[in-house]
């Protein structure tokens, strides 16, 4: 299946999309697209309706594909090309850190520069959307507890990341820094985590051109990892790095998003995102 929420922000419609690509309305038999709905349990009741009794309704303005979310984690350097083109050792062990659930936006939303940024950059990456509680959960069991994937931009201002001291966060956390979307496609649907092309643009010119199968550790691997240092629970998202190709990385001068700039990226099975680059505005960011 392939959920979805739209409509004006605070305002929005649960809805799935059907096989020839029609929107379903869902918002007579739930209020929203929730963590429940996302649980074994909800999911298999979504599956057992009859999808062409659902209303068809035009497809509004796209918003995160679930409310509720928890955790936006997020796993860096995860792609061994991307690790080489940012100058920094394969890791380990997978690298963790946070964004804050507040940059989470729609896949069409307006990515909004932050005051003062020269340094803004894209990431095209894996969503692993989680259906179960995971505490403490073996690599064999991981996949369970995935409710579904997306497409996320991991956008990133990569002098408050990397040159104004501390951790990454200051760089990863500003407002409208994780477009998600356009849909949750559940694990069924998805296929094999670890075998999807993806691929960003800006401005028409392909950068990032790459695939899951080239992660440093995999879905399973992560959900299991993460699993060990903290909960997981239905609605959180775990983005998983991003291939080669950040402007960052960009031979012999790196490039970075200005304000007119337009984005498009996708991964395969899961759907594409579009977003037009705007300097800072706070309307664009509350209205």
């Amino acid at each position: 299946m392939k959920l979805l929420r739209h409509g004006p922000k605070g305002q929005e419609r649960p809805a799935l999309l059907d096989a020839n690509g029609q929107v379903r309305d869902l918002s007579a038999l739930m209020p929203d697209i929730t963590p429940a709905t996302l649980s074994p349990a909800g999911l298999a009741a979504l599956r057992s309706l009859d999808v062409s009794t659902l209303p068809v309704v035009p497809q509004g303005e796209l918003a995160v594909p679930w409310s509720g979310m928890g955790k936006f984690i997020c796993i860096g350097l995860n792609y061994a090309d991307h690790a080489a083109e940012s100058n920094a050792p394969i890791p380990k062990e997978p690298i963790v850190f946070m964004k804050p659930t507040s940059v989470a936006v729609g896949c069409n939303h307006a990515v909004v520069l932050p005051q003062g940024s020269v340094k803004t950059d894209w990431e095209v990456e894996l969503g692993v959307v989680i259906g179960s509680k995971a505490r403490y959960v073996s690599e064999a069991d991981a996949l369970a507890h995935v409710a579904g994937y997306c497409v996320v931009n991991d956008v990133s201002e990569r002098e408050y990341q990397l040159e104004r001291s501390g951790t990454w966060d200051k760089g990863k956390g500003c407002d409208t820094f994780g477009p998600v979307g356009p849909w949750l496609v559940t694990g069924d649907e998805a296929g094999d985590p670890q075998a999807l092309s993806m691929w960003l643009e800006v401005n028409g010119h392909r950068y990032q051109n790459g695939s899951t199968r080239t992660m440093i550790f995999g879905v399973a691997h992560l959900v299991s990892y993460v699993s060990r240092f903290m909960t997981l629970h239905p609605g959180d998202l775990i983005t998983t790095g991003t291939p080669p190709g950040v402007g960052m990385g960009v031979k012999p001068q790196s490039v970075y998003l200005k304000p007119g700039d337009v984005m498009r990226l996708g991964i395969q099975g899961l759907g594409e995102q579009r977003q037009v680059v705007h300097a800072w505005d706070p309307a664009l960011i509350d209205g």
